[in-house]
């Protein structure tokens, strides 16, 4: 049985919240420079758009989701203690050969600091209203986090800029689907139209 929108964004938010773990375990251990903030973020833009359309869940689905905010939730609570304490220099950090060359394998993988803040694909802008809102605010939100101006964005503007480019590339390419991805490349938000099939 293929699997829904909603249990495929609930399964990368766990992998998310596996992932944050792990590269929160890396800058505790000397092995990053930086906390893992733009992970977190992401993190915290859809537990709190499933937190506003709760009602959209089916209950398996709410039950997976409040066990993953829960996870989170404690996660973050060792994460901000851990953080006061070395804020405190209480924890010895440790700058081992090993945790640098974690470090130095996680950048060779990710040369251009890119992180995909938000995808979603469309194939009929103007039929997918609910989306499109969605990709304005993620866009309009990565924008602000990323200190850049917003007061030149409008939504009319965006929803239009959406019809045409995705209208555009299913004549060009002879595609059905565009996937949209608002992206961080190196401190720089971007938004990607990609061809889908």
């Amino acid at each position: 049985m293929a699997t829904s929108p909603i249990d495929e964004e609930l399964g990368a938010l766990e992998r998310d919240i596996r992932q944050l773990k792990i590269e929160y375990d890396q800058y505790f251990g000397g092995g990053r420079k930086r906390p893992p903030e733009g992970i977190e973020w992401r993190i915290d833009l859809v537990i709190k758009r499933y937190a506003e359309r709760g009602g959209e869940l089916r209950s398996a689905q709410r039950f997976r989701y409040n066990n993953l905010v829960q996870t989170y939730a404690k996660y973050k609570d060792i994460f901000r203690k851990r953080m006061q304490r070395k804020e405190e220099s209480t924890v010895q950090r440790h700058f081992g050969a090993a945790a640098r060359a974690i470090e130095a394998e996680r950048q060779k993988k990710q040369p251009a600091a890119e992180l995909a803040v938000f995808r979603m694909s469309c194939s009929d802008p103007q039929r997918e209203a609910d989306k499109i809102r969605q990709l304005y605010e993620a866009f309009l939100e990565a924008k602000r986090h990323a200190g850049e101006d917003t007061a030149k964005l409008s939504r009319p503007n965006f929803n239009e800029f959406v019809r045409k480019k995705t209208s555009e590339l299913q004549k060009q390419q002879n595609c059905r689907e565009v996937e949209y991805v608002v992206e961080v490349v190196e401190g720089q938000v971007k938004l990607k139209a990609l061809v889908k099939g």
